[in-house]
């Protein structure tokens, strides 16, 4: 855990950016990702505009065994905003003006950095602004991590061409170097793993990659069949520590799909829990299934996670972000 978090965290490097003809240095942002910093004043912290936040911010992720927030959240006045405290990458403003308005500014005190600037009239104004575009406020968060995961990951990736299934069938990802190959087959199947050697998950915890494509039959049954389709996987490529054991959805967590887009292409996201057959093994999963109408197929990106007894969104989001850098070259046929 303490690599995972090094790696994701920003640290105090000295970075160089460009704005205008001028170069200005500015100190590397501080902080780690799903986490934001709220300058508000105290008293409206602990009164109604305070709960607001933590009600829309409060929302948990879906898919995950134990309850935890989509982002964390801390507080600081605006009196104590000043210094190294500027520095935090991710920051939530509010000021006192004479109109309602929300401005995004990057890169102002560190880099990478989002500050979003809420400017409210009232207090009711405030709360109102928190309610209405609170989703919104956290998607450019959430956004900003994942680009910030990736620059990271691209770094040390792997070379991705040695692996058949990712070649085979034309993609290109991001995958960092410390996972490690546990099957790559001719019949396109690709399972990678990262084992969890620090932290609190360390052990037996690790992070797994699942690469593979399905032929395109019927588009508007895509989403139905995902956890049918994903068993049939688990039972044929993800086996338990004795016969008759295998990685299946977990019978008693509906999934969760969404569609969104990965490439731009039409996709279909799914969250939820899985769990190995007559075992006791489980976790959570996040799974991608990407519309690649031109090879007439679906591309499928799985992360699962499987960390005992320890919270596990920061390692389900470096999945996400994994999954999120997949692209299908515009070249690539089966």
């Amino acid at each position: 855990m303490k690599k995972i978090l090094a790696l994701i965290a920003v640290t105090l490097i000295v970075v160089g950016c460009k704005q205008g003809k001028n170069e200005v240095i500015l100190p590397s942002a501080t902080g780690n990702i799903n986490r934001i910093l709220v300058v508000m004043k105290g008293v409206d912290w602990i009164g109604k505009p305070g709960d607001e936040i933590r009600k829309v911010f409060g929302e948990h992720q879906v898919g995950l065994p134990q309850p935890e927030t989509l982002i964390s959240v801390s507080q600081i006045d605006p009196s104590g905003f000043s210094s190294f405290i500027r520095h935090n990458k991710a920051i939530l403003l509010f000021q006192k003006s004479d109109t309602n308005k929300v401005s995004v500014i990057k890169n102002k005190y560190a880099a990478p950095q989002v500050i979003i600037i809420a400017s409210y009239k009232t207090k009711e104004d405030m709360i109102n602004m928190t309610r209405e575009r609170g989703k919104e406020f956290m998607q450019i968060f959430k956004d900003e991590d994942v680009k910030f995961v990736q620059d990271i990951f691209h770094k040390e990736r792997i070379d991705h061409t040695q692996l058949s299934t990712v070649k085979e069938l034309g993609l290109d990802i991001t995958i960092p170097s410390r996972y490690r190959l546990v099957q790559d087959t001719l019949n396109n199947f690709l399972w990678m793993r990262h084992h969890l050697q620090n932290g609190i998950a360390r052990g037996d915890g690790s992070n797994n990659i699942l690469i593979y494509s399905l032929p395109l039959t019927n588009e508007d049954s895509i989403a139905d069949n995902i956890t049918k389709v994903r068993d049939s996987i688990g039972e044929k490529f993800i086996p338990g520590s004795r016969e008759g054991m295998y990685m299946i959805t977990e019978k008693a967590y509906a999934p969760f799909t969404y569609e969104t887009q990965i490439d731009n292409k039409k996709a279909f996201e799914t969250r939820g829990k899985w769990e190995v057959k007559n075992d006791f093994m489980a976790g959570p999963f996040l799974n991608y299934t990407v519309v690649d109408k031109k090879n007439n197929r679906l591309i499928v990106f799985e992360g699962f996670t499987y960390a005992p007894a320890v919270n596990k969104r920061d390692f389900v989001f470096e999945l996400e972000a994994i999954g999120k850098s997949l692209k299908i070259k515009e070249n690539s046929e089966e």
